[in-house]
């Protein structure tokens, strides 16, 4: 039994580099309703899904100072459901999506969750720590997903290399207070409906045949971790707009077909 912790503890410091230099395996505190979930998956796994494989970088618009970032770490495989950041830890790792998707969000005492968040591909997550301090939200994996694992001696490297990557940085941790003093307004001011209409007419992009199209997939279970409500709200509203003809689901994704109503 201690040859296997011990080996565990070996495994998890390798995987996840904060926690390098000693400490039990990570886990969950015990509080009811957390999912059953994959903490510490393998860093890299023989038969992860294609979709994980780490998406062709020149397609994706990467800084030149990101691109060189991402090409000093190895990169690392996640299985669906796993916990890459648990609020209230101290770490000093950056994670870089090279593909699949990411979850920022905070669980309250009564296990109501608020998303901050999703990140895919050329995103990262994980810079609020880097000061030293703890971690200001959990992050999971939506879906298997492959990561660039930069700790905070590596960056520090980089940044002495690249010091534009530090105004980047600095322009990631200034959007996302905007983001976040945004959303904090919505979740006081705006009613469920409010909030939805916000999120779908600011992820809409116009077409060139000019029709308001929501080409990312998003099921009606993230919608309501974004929104701050449960999937059944979610799921209504959206039924409501479909039979009223404000949109409608399309091949290529969800069609705004004319401006949502004020209220509802």
């Amino acid at each position: 039994m201690r040859v296997a912790a011990q080996q565990t503890r070996r495994a998890t410091a390798q995987h996840r580099p904060e926690l390098q230099g000693g400490g039990d395996a990570y886990a969950l505190p015990p509080r009811h309703g957390w999912p059953k979930l994959q903490l510490m998956p393998p860093a890299r796994y023989p038969n992860h899904h294609s979709q994980s494989e780490p998406a062709d970088l020149d397609s994706l618009a990467l800084s030149p100072a990101l691109r060189a970032l991402i090409a000093r770490v190895e990169p690392h495989y996640y299985r669906k459901d796993t916990i890459l950041i648990q609020e209230g830890d101290v770490g000093d790792t950056l994670y870089v999506v090279l593909s699949g998707r990411v979850r920022a969000f905070s669980r309250g005492s009564n296990d109501r969750e608020i998303t901050f968040g999703i990140s895919g591909p050329g995103d990262y997550v994980g810079e609020m720590s880097l000061d030293g301090g703890k971690r200001s939200a959990s992050v999971i994996t939506l879906e298997s997903t492959a990561c660039a694992v930069v700790t905070r001696q590596t960056l520090l490297a980089h940044v002495a290399q690249y010091p534009e990557f530090a105004f980047e940085l600095l322009a990631l941790v200034i959007r996302r207070a905007r983001l976040a003093t945004a959303t904090a307004r919505q979740l006081a001011l705006d009613d469920v409906y409010g909030r939805l209409k916000s999120y779908l007419e600011g992820s809409a992009v116009k077409t060139d045949d000019g029709l308001l199209l929501m080409r990312e997939r998003v099921t009606h279970e993230e919608m309501g971790f974004r929104l701050g409500c449960s999937r059944g709200m979610v799921t209504r509203l959206m039924k409501d707009l479909e039979r009223g003809g404000y949109i409608a689901h399309q091949a290529s994704g969800l069609a705004l077909l004319r401006p949502l109503p004020p209220k509802w």
